[in-house]
């Protein structure tokens, strides 16, 4: 398998071999966090969520939100839908915890912006 560090801004250029789904060898990295990176892309990856949800009374339509840490990847399309089912009153700071442990992965899901009324 091969992919692209995303750890620090080198990007170098990864090889991993993988036996029975885990990896065996890990080649190209300049660093053992290139090591590390490949592991746990392999195995469990992980991405912050950014998406947004419905915002009501406010001077737009939706409010931008992220997750507080890294969430499985395989949780994320549930997690998206269980936030398009959200709507959020005005009005909002940005860091304002919309949803605590969502999907009980230990992250919250909080606001990026600032929001008032109309």
């Amino acid at each position: 398998m091969e992919m692209i560090c995303t750890v620090c801004p080198t990007g170098c250029s990864l090889s991993v071999t993988l036996e029975n789904g885990i990896p065996s060898q890990v080649t190209g990295n300049l660093c053992k966090r290139g090591h590390a990176y490949a592991v746990a892309e392999c195995t469990n990856p992980v991405r912050t969520l950014t998406t947004t949800v419905r915002l009501c009374h406010g001077d737009r339509p939706l409010l931008p939100v992220r997750t507080t840490k890294p969430v499985p990847r395989s949780q994320m399309r549930e997690m998206v839908r269980i936030l398009n089912g959200m709507a959020v009153s005005v009005p909002v700071l940005a860091g304002t915890v919309l949803m605590t442990d969502i999907l009980g992965s230990g992250a919250d899901v909080v606001a990026t912006r600032d929001v008032s009324g109309l």
